[in-house]
């Protein structure tokens, strides 16, 4: 079941609002299990045959997290790191097996000209990011930082519809607590008309934008792929098409997420702060996919030692770090060079903090600096994104190679004059430039959505956002037609 979907908002959604609403007049206990049961039958929609493999998951997972908690408090501390090892093993094997298995099997094939079958794996829906939020668990419970141990909060905690498939990835503590409060089981009609809203902005952001730049990215990223070689302007298009795609895409499900659970009283992190708006790669990575960059630096950069030993150790911990993070988002070799690329980056911009002393920078205007910073840190994101988005190297390699006039197909001025920029489609360049520049206009121009301040108690200001909410909630749900589920559904 997709938020974009007529099902979705005028069924799952408003049935599972009312039942909650309903149930926590009586018992907030019974209201959370039915919001737990609720979230259970919208994975299944998606695919019955691995509620089981969930509900298992989520089954051993809260008896690890409960024994590692009773041998930490009993001061078996050796007993609690082996439980705490073992548990997080299975979630990896588990995560490996189903994501993974085929991509090494593959992989071994290639490199030592083996013939191995490839194994008949289906990947469940959001498995990387339930498999996540609940290592985090473990790990939390370890440290003494979890300490609830309500069983249905826990299904709760990790099945929560709005974040089940594409994240947020959540922490326990930030979750558990507003599970137990009776008070968010009772109706906030603030909260459900803030919700709408949010929830309206991105379903905009996807139906009216990513949607719509989605076929001129394919067109391009599918051509190259086919044999054809691009021009340097259908290369770059192509690279700048799929730039904004994924980030309305994302951008569009964070706010669909976090406004479907607001109306239920329930604020989930934030995911999402005007990534492209950053002047720096380490900025940009603590402005998208927050939850994930947090997680990566709590339970993978600071483990593995982050900075504290030593300058070059930093720079290795960092280029793992991005390593895995490229590797948790696919099973391929693009993202792991995408993740590489990322720790490259990352490396650099912090070799580069520490080799240009402050004072040097004070000569450089600050406006300037921040711009200058702001246009290499994007084009360095649309590079790697092209690696991101393609299937395999060879087609990254040629879009990149076309980006930047290396080997381009050439186009002559009358064709450019007459509004014939992408040759390989049937698609209108002057269409698609338009798109571009109201897509970058918003990105750069207008705030984050998390920084918005909504209407409160005021009966003027919240008949204009109720106002505001229905136009554009009709126009995205008049662009409702093929399947087009988000690009983080596959991660």
């Amino acid at each position: 079941m997709l938020f974009n979907s007529y099902s979705f908002i005028f069924l799952y959604l408003p049935i599972v609002l009312v039942g909650t609403f309903y149930l926590g007049r009586h018992s907030h206990r019974l209201a959370a299990l039915w919001l737990g049961l609720a979230s259970l039958a919208f994975y299944a929609v998606w695919d019955a045959r691995f509620v089981l493999l969930l509900l298992a998951s989520i089954a051993f997972n809260y008896g690890a997290g409960y024994w590692v908690g009773l041998r930490r408090a009993a001061d078996a501390g050796r007993q609690a790191r082996l439980t705490l090892v073992a548990a997080i093993a299975a979630n990896l094997v588990l995560l490996g097996y189903f994501k993974y298995a085929n991509f090494f099997i593959g992989s071994s094939n290639q490199l030592f000209g083996s013939h191995i079958a490839a194994l008949d794996i289906i990947l469940p829906l959001g498995i990387s990011f339930f498999t996540f939020t609940q290592i985090a668990f473990l790990v939390d419970v370890h440290r003494g930082i979890a300490r609830e141990y309500n069983f249905i909060h826990y299904l709760l905690f990790v099945t929560y519809f709005p974040h089940l498939i594409a994240g947020p990835v959540l922490h326990h503590k930030e979750m558990m607590p507003q599970f137990a409060l009776a008070r968010n089981y009772r109706v906030d009609w603030n909260n459900i008309a803030n919700g709408l809203l949010l929830f309206t902005l991105g379903l905009c952001k996807k139906t009216l934008l990513a949607d719509a730049l989605a076929p001129y990215a394919n067109a391009v990223f599918e051509g190259v792929q086919r044999g054809a070689l691009p021009t340097t302007y259908e290369a770059w298009a192509g690279a700048l098409a799929y730039t904004m795609q994924i980030y309305f895409d994302f951008s569009g499900y964070t706010d669909m997420a976090l406004g479907a659970s607001l109306m239920f009283n329930i604020r989930l992190p934030a995911n999402f702060a005007s990534p492209y708006k950053a002047t720096s790669i380490i900025e940009f990575w603590r402005r998208w996919h927050m939850t994930l960059s947090r997680f990566l630096r709590d339970y993978l950069y600071i483990p593995l030692g982050g900075n504290r030993d030593g300058k070059l150790r930093r720079y290795l911990n960092l280029f793992a770090t991005m390593l895995l993070g490229g590797l948790w988002h696919g099973a391929g070799w693009t993202f792991v060079v995408w993740g590489a690329i990322h720790g490259l980056y990352l490396a650099v911009n912090h070799l580069w903090r520490e080799l240009i002393p402050e004072r040097l920078s004070r000569w450089v205007p600050f406006s300037a600096s921040r711009a200058v910073g702001g246009a290499l840190t994007f084009v360095a994101v649309v590079v790697a994104w092209v690696v991101f988005r393609s299937s395999e190297m060879a087609q990254a390699v040629v879009l990149l190679k076309a980006m930047f006039a290396i080997s381009a197909q050439p186009i002559s001025f009358a064709e450019v004059a007459h509004g014939q920029l992408l040759l390989m489609t049937a698609l209108s360049g002057r269409d698609l430039a338009e798109l571009l520049l109201f897509s970058l206009a918003w990105v750069w121009l207008l705030p984050n959505s998390a920084s918005l301040k909504f209407a409160s108690r005021n009966l003027a200001l919240s008949l204009v956002q109720a106002a505001v909410t229905v136009y554009f909630f009709l126009r995205a749900i008049d662009q409702f037609g093929s399947y087009s589920p988000f690009l983080y559904f596959q991660f």
